[in-house]
């Protein structure tokens, strides 16, 4: 068996044309999709990058792995402690080494172990390349050690290939050669965005957000033109999302290059995909730009796509998943043993036979910006924020997303009822989490006990001294109110 998994970095679903996009950023990743299973409602229990692998690789909640951070204690996963054998539990739980139990030789191309000093994300893996840009690389730089690997060892049997790209990723990076395939089309026709939200959101407190896009500044960086560091009208907010088009466009070319490696190789036909990626990418919604800094919808939902051979092809699956129900599903799939400590739960009967697997609801969690859990049942999205990360948001926020996909309208205040359902979820994964896990201490309390999330952390002053000079002093005064202890 032969599988290739694209972890593509920040891929927001709805910016592919198989997810409905009106533009044609994705032709490639599409034509795969059209061959297999595409999953519309599948999510990162734990964002962003780091936490959501950690999840990912480990199939547990950051709850119970410990890892749900950027920095701090909480930017590790938890020590396995005194029952820890000569190698640890991870080393064959872990999602890559399900494929080597499985017999086949496993390959990485990606810098994310190093990026984030997560070195347990290599676990699993026979053979490594990390081109060394820490995820600054692009995807020509990508592509042509995939293709040489393919070429090499393309026709032998039985192996995993993960290929890791970042082009999507802040800072949008494209190079100017590629040009912007999208310039003068019907943009302003689709998108939501209005200059009426624009204006109101430049009144508002917002790290990342569209007056400080750099987070606590609007410094421009003049060797990312793509990247607009502030948005002034909706002329700055079209050129904000090429830039991020243009990254999903370019990426998507050098994996049509990779495929046609494969198709020169003779394989193609034989290999199995697994697309996916780590979180999606606001880009204005809750007032946060080029940025993955909530526990939204958009920051959470992620695309996920499976061609497997023998599977499901051409269907879609609209159910409620995690990416921590990858392992267990892997495991089905392989005919490999399950570990007892996953929280994930297998969805194969979707790809073997088109069978659903629906949960009732997800929990999401987003520690390194904010600190936040949601709840995602039915239409709605439940928010309730135990740090803010200096955004200003409420302890609850409720939003229906049949009807306002881009969180426009807060309807908390309309809907108690709503809310009071979810906060119970919550409560209950909450106190199930905690009654069955290793570790005494909710990794969240660690995060709030250091200072905050590790974003926010020493840079109260700094961003109240911006907001001053961005003629937002009433915001500043309600965040030095709302964060009395913090600098």
């Amino acid at each position: 068996m032969r599988i290739i998994f694209l972890d593509l970095d920040t891929l927001r679903p709805d910016h592919l044309g198989c997810y409905g996009y009106f533009r044609n950023t994705s032709p490639n990743i599409d034509s795969i999709a059209r061959e297999g299973v595409r999953f519309t409602r599948y999510y990162c229990s734990d964002a962003p990058c780091l936490p959501s692998r950690s999840a990912l690789s480990s199939g547990m909640f950051g709850i119970h792995n410990g890892a749900v951070g950027h920095g701090g204690t909480a930017a590790d996963q938890f020590i396995e402690g005194e029952e820890r054998d000569f190698r640890a539990r991870f080393a064959s739980t872990n999602l890559f080494q399900l494929f080597r139990r499985a017999g086949m030789y496993t390959a990485s191309i990606s810098t994310f172990a190093e990026r984030h000093t997560s070195y347990w994300y290599y676990g699993g893996f026979n053979e490594i390349h990390n081109v060394g840009s820490g995820g600054g690389e692009r995807a020509d730089q990508v592509s042509p050690i995939a293709i040489d690997w393919i070429k090499k060892n393309g026709k032998k049997d039985n192996w995993f290939l993960h290929i890791n790209m970042w082009d999507a990723h802040t800072t949008y990076r494209t190079p100017a050669e590629f040009g912007n395939p999208f310039e003068g089309d019907d943009f302003f026709e689709h998108t939501w965005m209005t200059q009426e939200i624009i204006d109101r959101q430049r009144k508002e407190a917002s790290p990342h957000g569209v007056r400080e896009i750099g987070m606590y500044n609007n410094t421009p960086l003049p060797n990312y033109p793509r990247q607009p560091m502030e948005v002034r009208d909706m002329n700055d907010y079209r050129r904000l999302v090429d830039g991020y088009d243009c990254g999903v466009a370019f990426m998507d070319m050098h994996i049509g290059y990779i495929l046609d490696a494969l198709r020169e190789e003779g394989i193609y036909d034989d290999v199995s995909f697994i697309i996916s990626a780590d979180h999606g990418e606001n880009i204005g919604e809750l007032n946060s730009y080029s940025e993955h800094s909530t526990a939204d919808d958009i920051t959470c939902r992620i695309p996920m796509i499976i061609k497997w051979q023998g599977g499901m092809s051409g269907t879609t699956d609209d159910t409620l998943r995690y990416n921590i129900d990858l392992c267990p599903t892997v495991a089905d799939l392989l005919g490999v043993q399950k570990a007892k400590n996953w929280d994930g739960e297998s969805y194969a009967p979707a790809i073997k036979d088109g069978t659903p697997c629906p949960r009732e609801y997800l929990v999401l969690s987003q520690m390194a910006h904010v600190c936040q859990r949601s709840v995602v049942f039915g239409d709605w999205l439940y928010m309730r924020t135990y740090h803010d990360g200096y955004h200003n948001f409420p302890r609850e926020m409720l939003y229906n997303l049949g009807s306002d996909p881009h969180e426009e309208h807060n309807v908390a205040a309309e809907h108690p009822e709503i809310c009071d359902k979810a906060a119970h979820m919550l409560l209950d994964w909450f106190d199930d989490c905690m009654m069955n896990s290793p570790q005494p201490t909710d990794p969240m309390q660690t995060v709030l006990r250091e200072g905050g999330p590790y974003h926010t952390r020493g840079n109260l002053g700094l961003y109240c001294s911006f907001l001053e000079k961005t003629e937002r002093a009433d915001e500043a005064e309600r965040l030095r109110a709302r964060h009395p202890n913090e600098k």
